[in-house]
């Protein structure tokens, strides 16, 4: 499986220099990174090629690194059946640029596109309908890039009194208290298995 993979990867090298920037292979798949202007033209070939034949999209989805100037991989997975194989094309973006959408391509892509948006605040140009699809109308930020807060911004909950849904801003219960690290309870009075040795002489 690594020869074939070895030679499909040379194949795509060979045939697509403008957009392949790095091929690799881990884990039994092949990974090829590409530039982000040319995503679409080098999926419509990897359906298309009688070699590569990755006719199903399997996920599109993201990864956050905040510390690069380009913050995000944009990351595809495609099977191809005629080939028994898989790939994935990894294109790396900054906050401020947008990656063609492959929805002509893949009709599928339409809901992966609008999950990484959602998700991860990365514009898609040229999708059909780019909205938010998993969180809320008025959500604000993107819940799984690394600086959004683990509480949130907005606390929803039904008022009895209002009788509706309402939006307000999070307001922790509870201070954040400190601890120590034998006992659960401040204050505690208790003595562990050996203590009673401290004071003993030798």
């Amino acid at each position: 499986m690594s020869e074939a993979l070895q030679e499909l990867a040379a194949h795509i090298e060979l045939k697509r220099p403008a957009e392949v920037l790095a091929t690799e292979i881990a884990f039994g798949e092949l990974n090829v990174t590409v530039t982000p202007s040319g995503i679409a033209d080098f999926v419509e070939f990897l359906r298309t090629d009688r070699n590569c034949r990755f006719s199903t999209l399997v996920d599109i989805t993201a990864v956050d690194y905040p510390e690069r100037a380009a913050r995000f991989d944009v990351v595809y997975h495609f099977l191809s059946m005629y080939q028994n194989a898989r790939i994935r094309v990894k294109l790396a973006v900054r906050t401020d640029e947008m990656v063609p959408s492959i929805v002509e391509v893949h009709p599928a892509a339409n809901w992966f596109e609008r999950e990484v948006y959602d998700m991860f605040g990365i514009l898609f140009s040229g999708h059909p309908d780019l909205r938010r699809i998993l969180t809320d109308y008025g959500f604000r930020g993107h819940p799984l890039r690394k600086d959004f807060p683990t509480t949130g911004y907005t606390e929803v909950r039904y008022d009895e009194v209002l009788k509706r849904v309402v939006y307000e801003p999070v307001k922790l219960v509870q201070d954040y208290r400190s601890f120590d690290f034998m006992s659960p309870w401040e204050g505690a009075q208790y003595i562990l298995p050996g203590d009673e040795k401290q004071g003993a002489k030798g």
